[in-house]
């Protein structure tokens, strides 16, 4: 497979129902880790350049949505991938538990506040997205109240789309086996440890719960303004390479310009 191929490939078609286990999460798609490795670098070589037009221009901005299961490589992805931007127009937000003031407020306006601005990439480590996962498997809100969300969610990115935000929907993919051989190595290596803990495996055990949410969330929010992409990420290589080439093929899309040079003498000596 070409890699002008894997957008097309990886996108969950808008109205389509979406499952989870009729998915490869360790697909090589053709590629091999060296090849792949090669390509990769090229797909950053071109968000740089892309990134360095999209902010001299200033009118349109990007969002980059993150969204897996715990060890999914959401982290693994932003300083692999996301590394060929310049952090000065990059912001990164990761959304945690609520705190007082935002639960004050309806669940989108926490969002809405970190959405990035004209020229800017942002990056969202979880997101919106976890107002219809964990908070329907752990109960949170009553159905009545998650179930809504859904539609919500696609007007309120119907809202940013429109306004010129151009937003990437990307979610990793891998299986429970491969979960667990990461959380073992978190375990294990005294480097890693501090990013597990107990809860982990608390949340391990809702496994089947967390895949019927994800199903559902593909399902009901991969729109024509805001698709999303499954990822296999059991292998990173492969993870890299199609992040890279989804998020540099959809930057090249927007054909960001330099903005016209200004009228300034013919020559200027600046003493």
């Amino acid at each position: 497979m070409a890699t002008t191929d894997l957008r097309k490939t990886l996108m969950v078609e808008p109205g389509h129902r979406v499952r989870l286990s009729d998915l490869d999460p360790a697909a090589k798609f053709g590629f091999e880790k060296g090849s792949a490795a090669d390509l990769t670098a090229k797909n950053l070589e071109r968000m740089t350049d892309l990134q360095d037009r999209l902010w001299a221009e200033a009118k349109r901005s990007v969002l980059i949505v993150l969204q897996g299961i715990d060890a999914a490589g959401k982290d693994g992805t932003i300083h692999k991938v996301m590394e060929a931007f310049n952090p000065q127009g990059c912001p990164v937000s990761s959304f945690k538990v609520p705190n007082s003031e935002e639960l004050a407020h309806d669940f989108l306006w926490r969002i809405h506040k970190r959405v990035p601005g004209k020229g800017e990439i942002g990056i969202f480590n979880r997101s919106h997205y976890e107002d219809v996962l964990v908070v329907r498997v752990h109960g949170l809100v009553p159905k009545s109240v998650w179930s809504k969300r859904y539609a919500e969610i696609n007007a309120f990115e119907q809202i940013l789309a429109d306004s010129g935000t151009t937003i990437i929907k990307l979610f990793l993919s891998i299986d429970r086996e491969e979960q667990r051989q990461r959380f073992q190595e978190r375990y294990d290596d005294p480097k890693k440890r501090w990013k597990f803990s107990m809860g982990d495996l608390d949340e391990r055990k809702l496994w089947d719960q967390y895949q019927a949410a994800f199903d559902d969330m593909l399902s009901k929010t991969s729109t024509d303004w805001a698709p999303w992409y499954v990822i296999p990420a059991n292998r990173n290589w492969l993870r890299n390479l199609a992040v890279s080439t989804i998020v540099a093929d959809t930057l090249e899309g927007l054909k960001p310009a330099y903005p016209p040079e200004p009228d300034l003498p013919k020559d200027l000596l600046i003493e």
